[in-house]
């Protein structure tokens, strides 16, 4: 119930209170991941959840998450849940990747690393006890997400979810095979990250990957009150042109919000 009345509220007013700070945390190979930490302003319940930001990060000017970030923080805290976002590109002096062809963090390298680092902080830490943590990652992230997947057979996590990955990199490995449950969520329409290579995907590891696409949905489709955009200059799209539409579907949004309470158990 409670869960159900946050989710009602969340876009009039941040009526689930949430506490929130910037921490540091132990990364791989000597690196200090910064990251902001969300917890419930009540009881944590349930295991933690790993945010994974996109290739512009997840902050914006002034420092503070963007409102996609800070939506799902209140997803997940409403429920119970600790929601932890490290930040891979300001961690390491680096800046946005979107725009950059010879990218110096790559999902599948250094990515991967700060995801099987940042899962065991979190299932060590007291609102952790121990328990497998679930991951969570949205475009360059939910890349990360599956290149992770394949790497956590000793890693303590238990799900993941890729919001709108791309998908071609993966296919392209034949012995790449997902450890723990996976879940693709993406829009039939993307044309940043198309949704065509993650079907395939999917359709190879039946038994382990649920995969469902949101007709008339682009990249971004579950950010909050975003209007439909162009971006233009971006390093990879699915023409080849650097453009890419993004924004939100409010269908798509609602009916993803569900699946990943389901998929997630929150409110259990």
């Amino acid at each position: 119930m409670r869960l159900l009345l946050c989710l009602m509220l969340l876009i009039a007013a941040p009526a689930c209170a949430m506490q929130q700070r910037t921490i540091s945390l132990p990364g791989p190979d000597g690196v200090t991941l910064t990251a902001e930490l969300f917890l419930p302003e009540g009881p944590v319940r349930g295991p933690p959840v790993l945010g994974l930001h996109g290739c512009s990060g997840f902050r914006r000017a002034d420092g503070a998450p963007t409102a996609l970030y800070t939506a799902w923080a209140r997803h997940f805290t409403a429920a119970g849940r600790a929601f932890l976002l490290p930040d891979s590109f300001a961690s390491r002096g680096e800046g946005e990747q979107c725009t950059q062809r010879g990218r110096g963090i790559l999902p599948g390298r250094e990515r991967v690393a700060d995801t099987l680092a940042a899962a065991r902080w979190l299932s060590a830490q007291p609102f952790g006890q121990g328990q497998q943590v679930d991951v969570i990652g949205w475009s360059h992230g939910g890349s990360t997400v599956l290149w992770s997947a394949a790497a956590a057979a000793d890693a303590p996590i238990a799900r993941f979810i890729a919001f709108y990955p791309g998908c071609n990199a993966v296919n392209r490995v034949g012995m790449w095979s997902p450890a723990r449950p996976v879940l693709i969520l993406i829009g039939e329409a993307d044309d940043w990250t198309p949704s065509a290579p993650c079907a395939q995907l999917a359709g190879r590891h039946a038994g382990r990957i649920a995969y469902h696409a949101y007709p008339d949905a682009y990249h971004g489709f579950d950010a909050p009150s975003t209007p439909m955009g162009v971006r233009r200059g971006l390093a990879f799209t699915a023409r080849g042109d650097g453009v890419a539409h993004y924004g939100t579907n409010l269908t798509a949004r609602a009916d993803a919000m569900a699946r990943v309470s389901t998929f997630f158990n929150l409110g259990q």
